[in-house]
């Protein structure tokens, strides 16, 4: 765009016709476009270039990818999310620990502070791309920054548009103010730290303030995902992973961190639909990214190729140590942070179905858990009743340090396997997942790939990979369902007395226990309880059928 009125002093001059994007910016935001410089949807290298220059910490990786630093915030800061009790949706929300109240004044008095930061800077970047893959349900998002990083974060995360759609994009339905680097102020009616994350559903924007932790934007478009889809349009947002085998039978996986979503999902005879986050529509499932945000620590090309090899020019890696001299990273060093992460391009894995959705309902809905306290078995089907208890309650387990003193595993529940991003009760996205299960006669399945024999503190062993991978391999090829099944006791499961390539004496956990039917009972009477005292939390707003559908005490 040309200029006039440059000058030595003002080099930039004046712009007597703005861009449609710098308009709308300035129309809504003020931000503008005479003081400082907006890039929209920049080129990777010239992301890569500004990161360098601009943002310390930032290098090229040996095997090109970005890496960048996001400052003193390594991981999401999930107290700190707020939503705006306004009039749209208040009544929608479940408010409570997950969803804290922010009063529109003080919204105000945050989206000012954003932008006041914004316009301090000489350069922004101005992203404009698509969350969901289906045409009919997309929304177009627009993410303000002042770092290169975080432009390239999520030009990677979001669906990248065509230069046809670029030029009709229009303006956005949801906007993203990015001043991480810039602190809320803590003395703010309603704030607890120098943190904030807001979301206005009325406004249709973000605010990010004091922290630079790129994954609260990922997060945050889940979020709106799974208010605007329910809310608004009668679609189902999962936060899952998904593929698609060859005679386009869908599943759908749901698991917390370590539970194996990621691997077992990743199946190369099956294409990968989306890792992370979908929706289920009356059309079909699709993914809500364009991308993939994979975990580091410990990454090797053995255990994970896919992911190891998507590491490369255009990928962003977030807070990896790497050598000095040959820019070599180490996965396995922590020093910066335990949750070191890596965003790129989803058609970076070579078996990823693009477009990434499909217009077949799920077959199987796969519900896992890593259970280290070895009472789970392997593998059960569950009754519709059964799968929303267990989605509810989004249950599993990891083994505390020794230096905490604890020796027995620790249960880990997180309602519909992504407490932190819902925006309803948990029932009513369990109540549409019951409703589409039962219109396209889907099955659910709890997998357990935990431990076997014993509990992990007493010497049991892990569920071999090689029998988990057949015990899914039977419920693709429908073999699983058609063998004979026994009732699992407490837990009221129903579980196979075979499955093809698994030995059947680890099928049922009851049958195998080292140390006898009377420990086995105490073990499983101990996470009985465990669940029936999570579920407190939620059954105010479940049905009496669901309530019933734990464990019996």
């Amino acid at each position: 765009m040309s200029t006039v009125n440059k000058t030595n002093l003002y080099p930039n001059g004046v712009k007597p016709n703005p861009t449609e994007v710098e308009d709308h910016l300035y129309s809504v935001a003020h931000i503008d476009y005479n003081k400082l410089t907006i890039q929209h949807n920049p080129s990777v290298p010239s992301l890569y270039e500004d990161a360098l220059v601009y943002e310390s910490g930032s290098a090229i990786s040996s095997a090109g990818a970005l890496v960048a630093s996001s400052g003193s915030k390594t991981g999401r800061s999930p107290k700190d999310k707020r939503l705006v009790d306004e009039p749209t949706s208040t009544d929608d929300v479940w408010w409570g620990p997950v969803n804290t109240k922010l009063s529109p004044e003080v919204w105000k008095i945050n989206r000012e502070r954003a932008i006041d930061f914004l316009n301090t800077h000489s350069r922004l970047y101005v992203i404009d791309a698509f969350a969901g893959w289906d045409p009919e349900y997309r929304i177009k998002v627009r993410v303000v920054c002042a770092r290169a990083y975080h432009a390239l974060f999520m030009r990677n995360m979001l669906i990248r548009p065509t230069k046809e759609e670029l030029k009709t994009f229009g303006r956005p339905d949801f906007t993203i103010y990015n001043a991480g680097a810039f602190p809320a102020n803590r003395f703010t009616s309603g704030m607890t730290s120098s943190t904030t994350v807001d979301i206005n559903f009325q406004e249709k924007e973000m605010v990010i303030l004091g922290t630079e932790y790129a994954g609260e934007m990922k997060k945050g478009v889940l979020t709106v995902m799974f208010y605007l889809m329910p809310v608004k349009h009668g679609v189902l947002t999962l936060h899952s992973s998904c593929n698609e085998g060859a005679d386009g039978d869908v599943t759908l996986f749901f698991g917390l961190s370590g539970t194996g979503k990621t691997t077992l999902s990743a199946d190369p005879a099956r294409l990968l639909i989306g890792d992370d986050e979908h929706c289920w529509s009356d059309h079909g499932v699709f993914n809500v990214e364009g991308g993939c945000y994979a975990k580091c620590l410990d990454l090797s090309v053995e255990k994970e190729p896919d992911i190891f090899n998507a590491i490369r020019f255009g990928s962003v890696l977030e807070n990896v140590v790497f050598d000095p001299i040959s820019r070599e990273v180490d996965y396995n060093d922590a020093t910066l942070t335990e949750n070191t992460r890596c965003a790129y391009p989803i058609e970076y894995i070579p078996n990823a179905k693009i477009p990434c959705l499909s217009y077949n309902h799920p077959t199987n809905i796969v519900l896992l858990t890593c259970d280290a306290r070895g009472v789970l078995p392997p593998i059960s089907l569950l009754t519709n009743e059964q799968v929303m208890y267990h989605f509810i309650s989004g249950y599993t387990s990891k083994m505390a340090g020794t230096e905490d003193g604890i020796t027995e595993p620790q249960a880990t529940f997180s309602a519909c396997f992504g407490q932190p991003f819902l925006v309803l009760h948990p029932m009513r996205y369990a109540q549409m997942l019951s409703d589409k299960m039962n219109e396209h006669n889907a099955k659910a399945w709890l997998l357990n790939t935990g431990w076997t024999g014993k509990s992990a503190s007493k010497g049991g062993s892990r569920c071999p990979l090689k029998y988990t991978r057949a015990i899914l391999d039977a419920i693709h090829s429908g073999e699983l369902a058609k063998v004979e099944y026994e009732k699992f006791d407490v837990f009221n499961l129903y579980v196979p007395k075979t499955c093809p390539n698994v030995p059947s004496e680890i099928l049922n956990p009851a049958t195998s226990w080292a140390d006898g039917p009377a420990d086995f009972a105490l073990e499983v009477g101990k996470l009985g309880t465990l669940f029936a005292e999570n579920f407190t939390k939620y059954q105010d707003g479940c049905s009496k059928e669901v309530i019933a559908a734990g464990p019996s005490l």
